[in-house]
């Protein structure tokens, strides 16, 4: 398991209780050592308490960088993860017919809790192996056109959407961009934003960039509590203003990519708590606690219209940030009718640039 610094101390008395836990069992089946059951159990609940202080002082005092750390810790729950614990009937949908299929999203039909939904998700791996499979989490344009491709299903036959969001961003590669990356992804946003059926989105780990925000224009915007949400990674905004990236964790601080600070300022919706020390450490009840959070506002978007699901989504992203009218400036010169360029002479031409 991979252990991030400042869960150094956890672990160890994790380690130190499992231990104990194990030799209480062993001694519950001697009948000489009743009275060392006894005492190994108190010892247990000791360091249990003990624990549970520690996380909490760990994880009431987090900083930017630090919550960045634990949204890629690689034992959170992924896409899959969530799907094969609170759908059935799940059917993966491959391909773009287009191009090929891309493995770093999911896309496919499942039973969720009574409902048939279209599930689309970025999927990162677990060791070398898989993540190459995945591409560590970052779709090509095959990816998200085959994520346009299933949304369109959705939009035919009235089915929910619910995605997934964790990626580093968009793939930046040369190929990538030869397919037409940027197209993709601002396509996806523009049909997104005109569907009229319910979306919910829930970042579950990085969310990044463009690469986002092709799965993420929704009704409802659901962060985890240590996931992030942010315009570019911390290291990519520390080598643009510093040329240093070894200066991330000064740039997470600035660029306000915690779930606090995108509720705050209205970018997302709700914030789903994680168990103590995040959803690596309980990733089951963190995926029912996700599960809990889509099915309320599933339930809530599904007495809307059509009509009023757009306007809602609408109503939603013209709340973010400010907007102020400004009088019209035309391209045109207004102190003069316009000429012809054919009919204007060099000396008119010579005038208007001040060359004479």
């Amino acid at each position: 398991m991979d252990i991030l610094q400042l869960e150094k101390p956890l672990h160890e008395l994790s380690k130190r209780i499992s231990e104990l836990r194990l030799a209480a069992e062993q001694s519950a089946h001697i009948p000489d050592r009743q009275q060392d059951t006894r005492g190994l159990n108190e010892e247990i609940s000791i360091l249990e308490n003990k624990f549970e202080l520690l996380a909490k002082e760990i994880y009431t005092n987090l900083n930017s960088f630090q919550i960045t750390q634990l949204s890629r810790h690689p034992n959170r729950p992924y896409t899959l993860d969530i799907i094969n614990q609170l759908c059935t009937d799940f059917i993966e949908l491959h391909g773009d017919r287009n191009f090929m299929d891309d493995q770093a999203i999911v896309t496919g039909i499942a039973q969720f809790r009574n409902r048939r939904v279209i599930v689309v998700g970025t999927q990162k791996g677990r060791g070398t192996k898989e993540n190459m499979k995945r591409n560590f989490g970052m779709p090509k344009p095959e990816g998200y056109r085959k994520a346009l491709r299933v949304m369109a299903l959705a939009e035919r036959f009235g089915l929910p959407i619910v995605t997934f969001i964790d990626t580093p961003g968009a793939y930046p590669g040369l190929e990538a961009e030869e397919r037409g990356q940027n197209e993709a992804i601002a396509k996806n946003i523009m049909v997104m934003s005109r569907l009229s059926v319910p979306i919910i989105s829930v970042v579950v780990g990085e969310g990044q960039s463009g690469g986002a925000l092709a799965i993420g224009v929704a009704n409802r915007i659901l962060m985890m509590e240590y996931s992030i949400y942010s315009v570019i990674s911390p290291e990519g905004c520390s080598s643009i203003l510093w040329k240093d990236g070894s200066q991330a964790d000064r740039a997470a601080n600035i660029l306000g990519l915690t779930a606090e600070v995108a509720l705050k300022n209205k970018v997302i919706d709700e914030i789903i708590k994680e168990p103590l020390g995040g959803a690596h450490w309980k990733t089951k009840e963190a995926i029912e606690s996700i599960g809990d959070a889509v099915e309320k506002n599933l339930v809530s978007l599904s007495k809307m219209s059509k009509d009023e699901l757009k306007q809602d989504r609408i109503k939603k992203y013209f709340k973010i940030g400010n907007v102020q009218n400004m009088p019209a400036i035309s391209p045109f010169r207004v102190d003069k009718a316009p000429v012809a360029a054919w009919d204007e002479s060099w000396e008119d031409v010579e005038s208007s640039m001040g060359l004479n």
